[in-house]
């Protein structure tokens, strides 16, 4: 949030009696990234967002009415299914879609959108997603416009198997290296009972790679690099 001092210093500076001088532009998605609030409520994050800051009232809000990256490439036919979808979700943002709530709603969900089959949904999923997958594994362009969005690392895991068995070659595991790093030693012992095998290799978290990981030839892996902290994993096949 922006102090009266901050205010007050840049009126001084543009010689202006707007707020900020009339000069400072806030941006950002306001529907998923709130501020945070230790231990708060919901009425307290709502209470400490922009939207409720004192300033709110003299700010203008300023709207883009061309999604760019949208209309962009690809056929007329597809750029306006994306534009439909793209709307779709923005109706649920703002709460065009259900009727009015209190922070629960149902939502007619488009057709072309459903998996109905509740035998195998997965599998479905697969087809629609990634038509004749074994005769695309090679094309480098076929997964570029694929991808499949999971809540949980849990699912991505189970999607990930379930994927994997679509392609006949052999499994080849690969397991990371558990060993602990003589760091942690003090006094030249450690506690095994805190930094046990099992322990380390049950951990799964964003940004980290499983302890076991299941290849085959012709599978696509994704390498992710980051820029601020390098990870070096070594695995080493069983």
């Amino acid at each position: 949030m922006a102090s009266r001092l901050s205010t007050d210093f840049l009126k001084d500076v543009l010689s202006s009696n707007l707020l900020f001088g009339g000069k400072v532009v806030f941006g950002g998605d306001f529907r998923q990234i709130l501020p945070v609030v230790q231990k708060g409520t919901r009425q307290d994050i709502v209470n400490a967002s922009l939207c409720s800051c004192y300033i709110w009232s003299e700010c203008s809000v300023l709207r883009l009415t061309k999604n760019l990256r949208l209309t962009m490439g690809g056929p007329s036919s597809d750029v306006e299914e994306t534009k439909l979808f793209a709307k779709w979700l923005l109706d649920i943002g703002e709460d065009n879609v259900g009727g009015s709530n209190d922070g629960v709603a149902m939502i007619d969900i488009p057709d072309d959108l459903l998996i109905k089959d509740s035998l195998d949904p997965i599998s479905k999923l697969f087809d629609f997603v990634y038509p004749d997958i074994l005769l695309n594994c090679e094309n480098q362009h076929y997964f570029q416009d694929r991808a499949i969005l999971a809540p949980t690392n849990e699912i991505v895991d189970e999607i990930n198997d379930s994927l994997l068995k679509f392609f006949p070659a052999d499994e080849v595991e690969y397991l990371s290296s558990d060993t602990i790093c003589s760091s942690e030693y003090i006094n030249g012992t450690v506690d095994a009972a805190l930094y046990s095998p099992e322990l380390l290799n049950g951990l799964r978290m964003s940004g980290l790679p499983n302890h076991k990981l299941m290849l085959k030839v012709g599978v696509p892996v994704m390498l992710l690099r980051y820029s601020t902290i390098n990870y070096i994993f070594g695995y080493s096949c069983s």
